[in-house]
């Protein structure tokens, strides 16, 4: 078990994925809550064209991509306020897909991203650097940061977005930051997960808890527990079994979830089973008597 870590490059994967793993596990909570799921997947796709912009302009990827993946996550909130005209997850596929599509036009007129192109599609844990190392734990400090500090508000426009601004709640200034975060997340998962994988990894973790627990708090810890326990396992997993990095993180979040739904549905129908013999009990002659007497 201790033959990977004899090489750097292993090491500083496996920090990053266990990291990231626990940034999309807090990011996500927010996400499934709210019924955002499609965003993590078109805001990745977004990402995307906004990372080969970047490139092709020679700009820092982070500081471009991320700029590129606020104002997407921005137009989608603002055309999503027309729900008249369009549905949210219309106004997603219209922005995310033009975004992902011009990513692929540079691509073919600028062809020396060739090489770059599988890696940010499908992720390149292998090649994280110590700056890539570094953005991700800044990006996961400040995230869990600001949603200890914005915790209360956070909670308010989340579970009652329309009663939240009677209590003194800005939720247009709430949902720009959260678009903020959730733009960063994904920017510094783009190179463990790539932009296939990363809507995976910003909703298995928080459904697996939810199967889990029906308290809040208990589902933002085990969210947060199961998608670093996700990453830290899938890639042992990739290293043994020569697969690819993203796709094995991924594909252990789904038996983790799998996992979830056994033991959920077996908690049932003890649970149910349970009521079902109390009932009986309490229909029987003799509790009848012991509740009249």
């Amino acid at each position: 078990m201790f033959e990977p870590l004899q090489y750097e490059f292993f090491v500083r994967g496996l920090m990053a994925a266990t990291i990231v793993g626990a940034l999309c596990g807090l990011v996500g909570v927010y996400i499934v809550l709210r019924k955002m799921s499609y965003i993590g997947h078109g805001l990745s796709h977004a990402i995307f064209g906004g990372a080969v912009v970047s490139y092709v302009m020679s700009f820092n990827f982070y500081i471009g991509a991320g700029i590129w993946g606020f104002l997407s996550a921005l137009l989608i909130s603002a055309t999503t306020r027309h729900k008249r005209f369009i549905a949210s997850d219309a106004a997603i596929g219209i922005i995310t897909t033009a975004s992902f599509a011009l990513g692929v036009a540079l691509i073919s007129r600028y062809r020396t991203f060739t090489r770059s192109f599988d890696a940010a599609l499908f992720g390149n844990i292998l090649g994280v650097s110590d700056n890539d190392l570094y953005a991700i734990i800044g990006v996961t400090v400040l995230t869990f940061a600001a949603v200890a500090f914005l915790y209360r508000r956070l909670l308010f426009t989340t579970f009652d977005p329309e009663v939240a601004p009677y209590f003194g709640v800005n939720t247009a200034w709430i949902d720009s930051l959260f678009s903020l975060i959730l733009a960063g997340a994904i920017v510094v998962s783009l190179q463990v997960l790539g932009a296939t994988l990363i809507a995976a990894s910003l909703v298995i973790p928080p459904i697996t808890a939810r199967l889990l627990t029906d308290n809040f708090n208990r589902m933002v810890t085990l969210s947060v527990l199961i998608g670093a326990s996700c990453g830290f396992v899938g890639i042992y997993a990739s290293y043994f079994l020569d697969i690819a990095s993203g796709a094995s993180i991924v594909l252990v979040a789904t038996g983790a979830f799998m996992l979830a739904m056994v033991y959920s549905s077996v908690r049932e129908k003890i649970a149910t089973m349970r009521g079902l013999a109390a009932h009986s009990h309490a229909g029987s002659p003799a509790s009848s008597q012991a509740l009249v007497d």
